[in-house]
């Protein structure tokens, strides 16, 4: 069975969880508490597993996947049905164009260490923080939704099947919620979301769903 290493918090682990129960696939939840003692993820157990410390990891037998976006992939070539990737190589590419919108342009400036380190370092209070927050995501939904609405129309971001760029679009959309970002603006963003969370999929990988949910 596949092992996966997660938090219920954690944005890039919520990624994975979709891409799992879209496919079908049962896994063990391994949580690892990233608040807890200090983080559970920088003790040594967790930096053998993963030695740059984050989550989620993926164990598959004798394979070890780490980041997200690599996660994803692996599964798509290793469990390809049903396929999150298109199967035209300009769907592919417009696909993960969305998908590393999120994954590499808004996600890497509000994960969790660069905040303790705005408040550690600069002095960011929790108003500062959210404010961090909103500004970087709704800088990256300004993208977006452009992306969207120029192109192809579909129930999903891209066409009428979830992709991974649906599995990366979610659970940004949930850390917009939290940071309480103003979503009137985004409508197309909206409307994909919504249809995702109808998924039973998407609700079983949702954050309070998650057995270490506190």
């Amino acid at each position: 069975m596949l092992a996966l290493y997660t938090y219920w918090r954690s944005s890039a682990a919520y990624r994975i969880r979709i891409a799992l129960n879209l496919k079908g696939l049962d896994y063990e939840a391994r949580p690892v508490h990233l608040v807890n003692d200090g983080g559970e993820h920088l003790k040594s157990a967790y930096r053998d597993i993963s030695p740059q410390a984050q989550l989620p990891t993926l164990i598959d037998g004798d394979v070890t996947v780490r980041q997200s976006m690599a996660i994803l992939e692996y599964l798509e070539e290793t469990r390809p049905t049903p396929a999150l990737l298109p199967a035209d190589t300009q769907g592919r590419a417009r696909v993960r164009e969305l998908a590393l919108a999120v994954g590499t342009d808004i996600h890497p400036l509000g994960n969790l260490r660069v905040l303790k380190e705005l408040e550690s370092r600069y002095g960011a209070d929790a108003a500062g923080k959210a404010a961090w927050c909103r500004r970087w995501i709704g800088n990256g939904f300004d993208g977006i939704e452009v992306l969207l609405e120029r192109g192809p129309k579909g129930r999903y971001s891209y066409g009428d099947t979830p992709t991974i760029a649906d599995c990366c679009l979610v659970p940004q959309y949930y850390n917009a919620v939290r940071w309480e970002l103003d979503l009137a603006p985004y409508p197309n963003i909206c409307r994909v979301v919504e249809a995702c969370q109808a998924l039973e999929a998407f609700r079983k990988a949702a954050p309070e769903m998650q057995p270490d949910a506190t």
